[in-house]
């Protein structure tokens, strides 16, 4: 065993070379392939980051928000009402008085619990959501709420009067720095305006504009900024009223600082108090303004509310050897046009003349200050100024009334080839009957026309529907300054919707087109308002249990006291609701008043918000009437 033993030992130290030998050569071999293989690698490494050229790549513009609106599948274009059916007589239902939750819910949840969601499309006294880039943006400051929204203590008083005059003053001389009043609420929604004018109006309504129901009607600041640019040059001044204060600024310059309860911010030479009114107190105007052809000035309005009653800003212009007639008796004012950088809306102009006294000031004569288009300097009075354009008449398609589409008298094609000229009657016992032009009957088993006739014939029978309203209201709290004991208006959220359902198990495999017209009325006034359009298409199977519901848009329904005392917002006043086949034609209609029917291709094409009179034509807002119990103050 010890011989064994020495034999191998001396055997594993003469193979200990040969193997130390190998594995050098082996090392020495995979070191080398190993720097090889790390050159490579850095070299396409140092190829693949190396920086490419700078490539000029376009701008993207902005797109406008807008609101995400539920889309569904449109049906074919539909032909015009071609037979008025006479529908059962409806009552006319009529909303409650503002004074609580009432009204008929939405089975399955049509509309659920209301919200305050601003519409960037709605158009206000305050302007809309939507910006055409030669506006004014405004932002709105609430000194109730800090900037994360919360209460601040605030106990309504003249002391608070001088507290307000010390924001306002801070922002002033901060050269009009929106981060001086960086502890105070600012709404993140701005809204753009072309012109300045808000006649008086009960304060809630800025705060709603924003889509801040939140926010007290009092103790709010609001910011508009802009350009003032003229495209030929013009010599002009600013004839204005704010209330509770207004300043002016143009190129870093305060040119007009108006007040009437609150004090002067700055008690600037240039305000210039008038002998007349605007509104319900009295006008300032400012020096006489120079603007140079095409040559734009940095433009900015302060204005702010303090009580909560009434509220109002009003910029009007005055061009230098303009004579201007003089509104009626018994209004003090020259009639002077408004301020504005863009000729108006018709939405624009409506609302404006929901809260201005007829011929108060002019809304479409006038100089308009931008660089691309010139407005008429003639001082032509404004008694109604622009009337709403007519809409477009629809050509297209036969006049309500007419004939139906399939005439009395057509050609059927059967399976057999065989064609019978006949006018469908019925289907009775199971057979589909035809009479000839002599008087002549036929009855003809369903299954024997051609398919493009039996599709005619289940058009033909629809099955049975009814079609229900529904409404909805909620309370609408409006909140008030406490120191004034009550709210100044009252308001609900209201919404329409229908429900259609079938009554048979009829197999309809085809598509149907549901229209709903809501309709609302003036407190004052002998006009309407339409108040939402809605338009679905759908299909009535055991899957939905033949069943079909439409949600309809809420509006907000307001009642309020006009300054001289006059009742005014809007109530509900009735609908209309029509079911249209793949044809076009009307299967089922339901109205709440017959004469809606007389006018429903105006209302096809009249703008939803819209007034509008019996004959279907859209009309201005009623309009207020005027008070001749201004407040007096000094100046």
């Amino acid at each position: 065993m010890k011989k064994v033993f020495k034999k191998r030992q001396t055997s594993t130290k003469g193979m200990s070379s040969a193997v130390l030998l190998s594995i050098a050569i082996h090392a020495g071999l995979f070191l080398l392939a190993g720097m090889l293989v790390v050159f490579t690698v850095v070299k396409k490494e140092e190829q693949k980051f190396e920086p490419p050229k700078a490539v000029e790549r376009p701008k993207m513009k902005l797109k406008k928000p807008k609101v995400k609106v539920k889309k569904t599948s449109r049906p074919k274009k539909a032909k015009h009402i071609l037979a008025k059916v006479n529908p059962a007589s409806m009552p006319d239902i009529q909303l409650p008085e503002l004074g609580g939750t009432g009204g008929e819910g939405f089975g399955g949840g049509v509309v659920g619990g209301f919200d305050m969601m601003p519409d960037l499309e709605e158009v206000t006294i305050f302007g809309s959501g939507q910006t055409i880039g030669n506006d004014f943006k405004c932002t709105i400051y609430d000194f109730k709420r800090t900037r994360q929204g919360k209460k601040r203590t605030v106990a309504m008083g003249s002391m608070d009067l001088i507290k307000q005059k010390e924001y306002v003053e801070r922002f002033i001389k901060s050269g009009w720095r929106s981060s001086s009043l960086g502890q105070f609420y600012r709404s993140p929604r701005s809204l753009y305006t072309t012109s300045i004018m808000v006649p008086p109006v009960i304060s809630p309504l800025c705060p709603w504009a924003f889509g801040e129901r939140e926010m007290g009607p009092y103790q709010y600041m609001v910011h508009y900024k802009g350009q003032l640019v003229h495209r030929d040059g013009i010599r002009f001044r600013f004839v204005v009223m704010g209330d509770n204060f207004l300043l002016i600024r143009l190129d870093g310059k305060v040119v007009m600082d108006y007040k009437n309860q609150f004090e002067h911010v700055l008690d600037v030479k240039e305000s210039k108090p008038l002998n007349y009114h605007l509104g319900h107190w009295y006008a300032y105007a400012t020096d006489w303004i120079e603007l140079e052809a095409g040559v734009p000035k940095e433009m900015e309005v302060l204005w702010g509310e303090y009580w909560g009653g009434l509220t109002s800003i009003m910029i009007a212009v005055e061009v230098e050897g303009v004579d201007y007639p003089h509104a009626p008796s018994p209004q003090d004012n020259p009639v002077l046009p408004i301020f504005k950088t863009a000729e108006l809306t018709p939405d624009q102009i409506d609302a404006i003349y929901e809260f201005l006294w007829e011929g108060h000031l002019s809304v479409t004569n006038g100089p308009v200050f931008n660089d691309y288009e010139v407005g008429s300097l003639l001082p032509d009075a404004d008694p109604q100024d622009a009337t709403p354009p007519a809409e477009a008449d629809i050509t297209d398609g036969p006049e309500r009334g007419a004939s139906p589409v399939e005439p009395a008298l057509r050609t059927w094609t059967l399976n057999s080839g065989k064609h019978i000229e006949a006018e469908y009657v019925a289907i009775i016992g199971g057979k589909v009957v035809l009479k000839n032009a002599r008087g002549k009957v036929a009855k003809v088993p369903p299954e024997d026309f051609s398919e493009e006739d039996a599709y005619l014939l289940d058009l033909l029978n629809p099955p049975e529907l009814v079609a229900d309203f529904k409404k909805k209201t909620e309370q609408f709290k409006v909140l008030y300054n406490p120191e004034l004991g009550s709210a100044n208006a009252v308001a609900q959220q209201f919404a329409g919707g229908v429900v259609i359902r079938q009554r048979d198990m009829k197999e309809y495999p085809y598509w149907l087109r549901l229209e709903m017209y809501v309709i609302l009325d003036n407190y004052d006034g002998d006009n309407f308002i339409l108040s939402d359009r809605q338009i679905e298409t759908f299909s009535l199977t055991p899957e939905n249990g033949r069943c079909f519901e439409l949600h309809g848009k809420k509006r907000l329904l307001r009642r309020y006291q006009s300054y001289g005392g006059d009742k005014r917002g809007e109530k509900y006043k009735g609908y209309m609701i029509l079911v249209y086949d793949e044809r076009g034609e009307i299967i089922l209609q339901n109205l709440s008043h017959d004469w809606l029917m007389d006018i429903v291709d105006e209302l096809k094409v009249l703008p939803i918000g819209r007034h509008f009179n019996k004959q279907g034509r859209r009309v201005h807002p009623p309009r207020p009437e005027f008070t001749s119990g201004y407040w007096e103050h000094p100046p």
